[in-house]
């Protein structure tokens, strides 16, 4: 669906939200591969692609006049999932990946975006929605936070690719 808005001295941006296709998908990862130092982001390519090609997450795109400006993935099988006990089931998504480029932050994209994933997950069946944030990540927490994460799930540790260890806090909310 598009979206017309106005804002600032444009007249009218055009923006809509999507569900990514795999060859979009694969795109934007060779384009984030090509920007980012850390070798998680090749190794993290090729699996993205199969769970999205095997029906274990959909990935969503705001896009901006043509350009992929925010994107966030739900994971529907809780064995694609570092602790996944608790955090996804047949009416359970887990939300990860969310991303907004930094020139367009604060603006609403995310917010609707947001909106678009938890109304397309409710007409899937999902019925709750979890994520994890880092518990030094106070900021991330504060706007997980305004989205409805209110509800602590549990605490454990996350292992990248490359060996590092992280602290995550999980939290759900209702598909309202």
């Amino acid at each position: 669906m598009m979206k017309i808005r106005k804002k600032g001295t444009v007249p009218f941006l055009r923006y809509n939200c999507k569900i990514a296709t795999v060859d979009e998908l694969e795109a934007k990862w060779d384009a984030q591969i090509k920007r980012q130092k850390s070798p998680n982001w090749k190794i993290w390519k090729t699996p993205a692609a199969a769970r999205v090609k095997n029906g274990q997450s959909i990935v969503y795109y705001g896009i901006l006049n043509g350009k992929t400006v925010c994107e966030a993935t739900a994971m529907l099988d809780k064995d694609t999932v570092q602790n996944g006990d608790g955090l996804v089931d047949a009416q359970t998504a887990y939300l990860c990946a969310f991303r907004t480029d930094e020139k367009y932050r604060g603006k609403g994209y995310f917010s609707e975006l947001f909106r678009f994933m938890l109304r397309d997950l409710k007409c899937r069946g999902y019925k709750r929605v979890t994520l994890g944030v880092e518990p030094t990540e106070t900021e991330n927490l504060k706007i997980y936070q305004h989205f409805g994460f209110h509800t602590f799930i549990k605490s454990a540790q996350e292992t990248y690719p490359d060996g590092t260890v992280i602290d995550v806090d999980y939290y759900g909310r209702d598909c309202l």
